[in-house]
């Protein structure tokens, strides 16, 4: 019979982090950073993000301060259950673009032990939750928020505010799209007060 020590040593336990936070907030630097050190613990890491994301590659995932990392691109959070498979460390990048699956998908794998890091924005260009990132939030067992700094007054910023005309909910982009801006900046620049 085995004993309690023995039980913890032989079961393998797998969890969830969120890195969350603006546009240029270092959410994918972070990401990167935590996968590095994974691959120096000689686990087994895989890199995802959506299919969608390619501004700066077409594979790899690439921060605003051009950190790279190898990365497989997906369509959908349902293929990641298979591409995942036999990694110790997964992680995804952009999370606010994939489908409302990957919270059953991160759940499915941390449960099959895998260490999941997701890393996206919190909110859209108007403020409002983005995408499956408020469950992935509720569920995670560790959460991190990074801040950019607010281009107008040099505050912490937390919102992601578009500069160009477009009213899609998606538009890729970078500077000349977007700005992190703080709350009152943010207000004050769309007459939200």
């Amino acid at each position: 019979m085995l004993r309690h020590s023995e039980i913890i040593e032989t079961h393998r336990s797998g969890w969830v982090e969120v890195i969350v936070g603006s546009m240029f907030s270092g959410k994918t630097e972070e990401l990167i950073r935590r996968l590095k050190r994974a691959q120096i613990a000689k686990l087994k890491v895989e890199i995802f993000k959506p299919k969608i994301d390619v501004r700066y590659s077409d594979s790899d995932v690439v921060s605003h301060d051009s950190t790279a990392i190898r990365s497989t691109p997906v369509d959908a959070a349902e293929n990641l259950l298979m591409l995942a498979s036999g990694n110790d460390v997964v992680g995804i990048d952009e999370a606010q673009f994939f489908d409302s699956n990957l919270v059953r998908v991160c759940n499915q794998l941390a449960n099959q032990g895998v260490r999941v890091i997701v890393a996206g924005l919190d909110m859209d260009f108007q403020g409002n939750p983005f995408g499956p990132m408020p469950q992935l939030l509720a569920m995670a067992e560790y959460v991190s928020k990074v801040h950019a700094i607010c281009v107008k007054c040099g505050g912490l910023a937390q919102f992601s505010h578009r500069v160009v005309k477009n009213q899609d909910l998606v538009v890729l982009g970078e500077k000349d799209e977007y700005e992190p801006l703080c709350r009152n900046c943010y207000l004050e620049v769309t007459k939200q007060k």
